[in-house]
Order: C-alpha cells, then sequence, then structure tokens
C-alpha cells in the first residue's frame, strides 16, 4: 500500500504509519501469549486502522479490530460497513448480523486467532461472558485473555505531525476565548459564557470538544471539575475557564483563570504562587526525567507558600486522541518521561470559602527541555 494518504479526512494518517504501528503490536504478542488482539477502544481502532466510527456510549460498539499474526479484519455491523471500506484499506471488513457476542467466533477465525488478547478496559464482565458462552458453546480451540496498556504505551509518544495537529486544536482553543473575553462582563451566567464559547470554538473550525466546557466563577471556581450553573460573574471574583478542542481526532487542553473588570489583591496572590508552580514543573521537564519529580517541583512551590492542601489533584497528564491519557504528572507514578509524550502542567489552589484559581499549559517533552506549545501565557487573559 505504501505511503498513499487515506481517502477520507483523518489528518496526516497515512497507510504507511499505520502498517508500521500494527507491526509494533504483533510484537508484543509473544510477551503476552497471544497470537492476536481485539481492539474494542475506540481511540485504538483509529490509530491503528483509520476507522472513524464512533461509539454512541459504553454497552454500544462501532465495531472492533482483529489483529492477527498475517491477517487484519475490522468486524462491524452495516450501518458502517461502507465507512469501514472506506476508513480502513488495510482491513478485511467483517459485517456481524446477529451481534459482535455471538459471531466472535467466525471473527476470530477470519482473522486466524487461537488465543485472543482483548482489552480488558473497554470489554464489562456481561460482555466478556457473552463472548466467551459463544466460545464454549462452538468447542473450537479459542480463548480470551485479558490485556491492558498495549496500544496505549505506543500512542503516549507523538510523531511530529500529530504534535503537529494537537498545536492547531490548542490555538483554536486559545483564540475563541480571547475572542470572546470582551463579551465576559459582570451579570452573564456561567452556562451562557460556556455556550458562548462553545459556539465560537465551532465556527473557527472546531470538529468537536475535547470535553464539556468548564466556566467557573466566585466560590465555585474552588471545584476543580464545576458545571456551569446559572451562577453570574461578579467583579472582584475569579473566573475560571477549562476547555478544548478536537481536531483531527486529536485534542486541546487548556485552563485560564482571570477576573472581571476588576481584582483584589487575593486575586493576585494566588496568581502569582500557582504561576510560579507552572513554571517550575514546565522547567522541570525532560526527557528520562520521572513524572513524579515534575509534580514535586510545582507542589513545593505551591507547599511553601502554605497552601499545599488547597492543591489535591496531580500536575498533569497526557493528552493526544483522548484527553486524558498516560503519562501522568502525579506523585504516584514511577513513570520516566519519553521524548515526543505530551502532558499537561496544571497546578492549581482551590480555596472553598474564595475561589480558585488553575492554570494549564500542554508542553512536548523534548531531549533536554519542555516545549510549550501554547500561543499564549495566563498573563494574557488577565
Amino acid at each position: 500500500m505504501g505511503s498513499d494518504v487515506l481517502p477520507i479526512n483523518t489528518g496526516d494518517l497515512t497507510l504507511d504509519k499505520i502498517e508500521k504501528r500494527i507491526k509494533k503490536i504483533r510484537k508484543t504478542f509473544d510477551k503476552n501469549q497471544i497470537d492476536g488482539i481485539l481492539i474494542f477502544i475506540e481511540e485504538n481502532r483509529f490509530y491503528l486502522s483509520g476507522f472513524q466510527g464512533e461509539d454512541s456510549q459504553f454497552d454500544e460498539t462501532a465495531g472492533i479490530l482483529a489483529i492477527g499474526k498475517e491477517k487484519l479484519v475490522l468486524a462491524t455491523d452495516s450501518r458502517f460497513t461502507t465507512e469501514a471500506e472506506a476508513n480502513s484499506p488495510l482491513y478485511e471488513i467483517f459485517c456481524y448480523k446477529k451481534g459482535l457476542s455471538k459471531e466472535i467466533v467466525e471473527i476470530l477465525e477470519a482473522a486466524q486467532i487461537k488465543k485472543a488478547g482483548f482489552e480488558s478496559a473497554r470489554v464489562s464482565v456481561d460482555w466478556f461472558d457473552k463472548m466467551n458462552a459463544s466460545i464454549k458453546k462452538s468447542k473450537k480451540d479459542l480463548s480470551l485473555k485479558p490485556v491492558s496498556g498495549i496500544v496505549e504505551k505506543l500512542r503516549q509518544v507523538k510523531d511530529e505531525d500529530e504534535i503537529k495537529t494537537i498545536k492547531t486544536a490548542l490555538e483554536i482553543a486559545e483564540k475563541g476565548l480571547l475572542e470572546i473575553k470582551k463579551d465576559l462582563k459582570p451579570g452573564i451566567t456561567e452556562y451562557e459564557a460556556a455556550w458562548l464559547l462553545e459556539k465560537t470554538l465551532r465556527e473557527k473550525g472546531a470538529n468537536g470538544l475535547s470535553f464539556s466546557t468548564i466556566t467557573a466563577s466566585g466560590k465555585n471556581s474552588a471545584k476543580p471539575h464545576a458545571i456551569p450553573s446559572n451562577n453570574t460573574f461578579k467583579t472582584k471574583e475569579p473566573v475560571l475557564f477549562d476547555w478544548g478542542v478536537i481536531i483531527d481526532r486529536y485534542c486541546s487542553d487548556i485552563t485560564r483563570s482571570f477576573y472581571i473588570e476588576e481584582t483584589d489583591s487575593k486575586f493576585e496572590e494566588i496568581f502569582k504562587i500557582v504561576r510560579k508552580a507552572q513554571i517550575a514543573g514546565t522547567n522541570a521537564i525532560k526527557a528520562g526525567v520521572k513524572a513524579k519529580d515534575v509534580d514535586f517541583a510545582a507542589r513545593k512551590i505551591i507547599e511553601d507558600a502554605g497552601y499545599g492542601k488547597f492543591f489535591g489533584h496531580g500536575l498533569g497528564h497526557g493528552v493526544g486522541m483522548a484527553v486524558h491519557e498516560a503519562p501522568r504528572l502525579s506523585p504516584l507514578t514511577d513513570e520516566i518521561l519519553k521524548e515526543g509524550m505530551v502532558v499537561t502542567v496544571e497546578p492549581g489552589i482551590y480555596l472553598p470559602d474564595w475561589g480558585g484559581i488553575r492554570l494549564e499549559n500542554m508542553v512536548v517533552v523534548r531531549k533536554d527541555g519542555a516545549e510549550t506549545l501554547n500561543t499564549t501565557t495566563p498573563e494574557d487573559f488577565l
């Protein structure tokens, strides 16, 4: 197939990239004592095939990939067969009519897989039981084995095309909030502000949102994952936006905290501490460093300022086709950062009786340091 671009809108994804990724996945088979793998996770399906079918909810699927040592099968139903044929020319398309669980034996045989690994993070107990029942009923020499993190480990390190796409998604996100900031006046509700931002992001070309936009003002901003409400923006109160967009399947994630019209000394104090922590965390990032050491560099700034107990979450996380993926910048992980990883750096201080400030940038791990992808600074929004 060579390096031909897929005949659909998949950004910079090419058949050559997919073939190289599949080759790496097949190299993990012996270690995991399997001769093939069933890919259920939506992002992993796309990463290994170009198939853009979306799972509508957790207990439904647009299909699975069955990757054997020699054969490649994309199993789906009649809703997606035309799309699958266009999206995934490397794969044989298997259209199941009775349901995935009932036809799992035929799918495994089509892919020439006997010992199949399956993504345990995505498959429910109920789903597993139904597939296993079909295998037992067939009396065929087939088996299922739970595996985890095989594709996600590969996805942690991004190539330059992936990084470019993430940066584009980030630029659109930043421009969106900068554009509407002039319209954020006292009296506007959190819900209205969130809708105004989301509408603007779509108009600027976003394919979708990375997650539900967080818009919080006053005491609500002390809730790290606040849900927009009818609470109104007021002067001298902190305002927090956490948002992101999707471009060609890749996510951006950014948080900015500022004030409406007038500020106060408390905001200025907390903002400076959080910003100092963000810079310290960013400066600690480079290939070969432990993720928890990066977290510590930022957390120490906040602890030394006397606000340690008000920073409860980890410093950051990986971002790619999922808005939250490995690695985690956390005191609880021993992960080593690798060149090409894309992570957030997002320290925060949350005071329940006042409000919260979180500042989030996205950076690429490079050999000798961190490359910040943002085109704005937190100060640009003040």
